[in-house]
């Protein structure tokens, strides 16, 4: 067996993971001055290792922003024609000089630059970091520039392009929906002895092209006029008749005969026939759309917004007593008010109870501008005072239990309540 049948596998270079270093041990550059060439060369190399271990790329790149920021040279703008590259492009190495400029190495240090030429091997001088720098952030700029010039063309290109309304959509699709209507149409001139006016499938197409309440509005747009000069046609008027018409409108039926003229009635029937049958289909699309369409559910108003126009008096001084908050009457079961001017009391009673009180649709009292209602017009009613200081102040010491009865006692006649509040009008209490 020759040496070359014998296939090899190469082993992977697998890479060695990163050390984890603890981030918290950012490298501190405190009295660099009086370190040696040495101690600031190794320290350097170390500060630099430890970025690139303990971080990703991109975490490292908002250091060079920040650091581009500082210096006068550059702007927000190069800035974000770097940002504009793919990460990879961005060195981490560059992130890293960046880093440590911003925490305090020097840009040049002449000691380390004797150390390095001290050593065997070595050649040329250290230089300073931003020098390189420099060059590489140039490159950089140059290409994000590009990169950001042709994204704003795009945009600018996007902005430009027309978007039809949804008007002209529904529109450009009513024109495919009617080509078929179209070819069935034509028949009644090519070979008007064999046209069906009752001869096409009009739910077969409808369902087929999805044709919509919307779609159905428009295709009858484009048949109504040939359907009303059609109908014209049928009520032409004879000889003595347009003698007796103005010049215009005579000119009017002229223009009419005489395009048409050349159809027999029977194919005008025909033709008027088809296009009625149309119609109907389309307006039976028309009227199931509004019967399917679910209806919109009226968004309730809120207990302030029922209440805003209500006229009432907040409080009154002669009988030390203020009214509650309006919004306290929607859903009340009862409503208890005094009128100032006529020393009438009255009670307001719910035409549907909730025993509850939870608040349940339809039930309890409401406003609606400066009235109340949904109150039981047999059951609400109001009595005179003849004693009003004495009466009120027993009545605000009332619980619910003596409450109900406390109308009832006053030996004055009742009469019934309208609902309207006024500024005379005392909201005292609710139940």
């Amino acid at each position: 067996m020759s040496l070359k049948s014998i296939k090899t596998t190469r082993k992977k270079k697998t890479r060695a993971p990163r050390v984890k270093v603890n981030k918290l041990a950012v490298p501190q550059w405190e009295g660099w001055e009086e370190w040696t060439g040495e101690q600031f060369h190794r320290h350097k190399r170390s500060a630099s290792d430890w970025y690139y271990q303990s971080f990703k790329p991109a975490d490292l790149h908002p250091h060079l922003y920040q650091w581009m920021l500082e210096q006068k040279e550059y702007s927000k703008t190069d800035v974000q024609a770097i940002k504009a590259l793919p990460s990879h492009r961005i060195s981490s190495i560059i992130c890293i000089n960046a880093k440590l400029l911003l925490d305090g190495m020097p840009n040049y240090n002449k000691k380390e630059d004797e150390y390095w030429q001290s050593l065997a091997g070595t050649m040329g001088t250290t230089k300073p970091v931003t020098e390189w720098m420099t060059k590489n952030i140039k490159e950089l700029i140059e290409e994000g520039s590009s990169i950001v010039k042709e994204k704003k063309a795009e945009e600018k290109q996007k902005v430009n392009v027309y978007v039809p309304t949804i008007q002209e959509r529904i529109r450009d699709q009513a024109y495919k929906q009617a080509e078929a209507l179209e070819e069935w149409l034509e028949g009644w001139i090519t070979d008007p002895k064999s046209f069906d006016p009752k001869g096409f499938d009009f739910k077969k197409h409808f369902q087929e092209y999805g044709v919509t309440q919307a779609h159905a509005r428009k295709l009858k747009s484009f048949y109504e006029t040939a359907l009303d000069d059609f109908k014209e046609l049928d009520r032409y008027p004879t000889a003595g008749q347009l003698k007796k018409m103005d010049e215009h409108t005579q000119d009017m039926w002229a223009q009419l005969k005489e395009g048409y003229g050349h159809f027999k009635k029977a194919d005008i029937k025909n033709y008027t026939i088809a296009i009625e049958e149309l119609m109907v289909a389309l307006d039976f699309v028309i009227d199931s759309a509004k019967v399917n369409r679910k209806p919109r559910k009226a968004t309730p108003k809120s207990a302030t917004k029922l209440v805003e126009k209500l006229k009432y008096c907040k409080a009154y001084d002669k009988y030390k007593i203020a009214s509650i908050l309006p919004d306290q009457i929607i859903k009340a079961n009862e409503l208890w008010v005094f009128n100032i001017k006529t020393r009438k009391l009255g009670k307001y009673v719910a035409k549907n109870i909730d025993p509850k009180g939870m608040g349940r649709d339809g039930t309890g009292l409401s406003v609606k501008g400066t009235t109340i209602i949904g109150f039981d017009e047999g059951k609400s009613i109001q009595k005179t005072l003849r004693k009003p200081d004495d009466q009120l102040k027993e009545f605000k010491g009332l619980g619910k239990v003596k409450l109900r009865t406390f109308i009832e006692d006053i030996k004055t006649i009742d009469t019934k309540l309208n609902g309207r509040c006024n500024p005379d009008t005392l909201l005292l209490k609710v139940n």
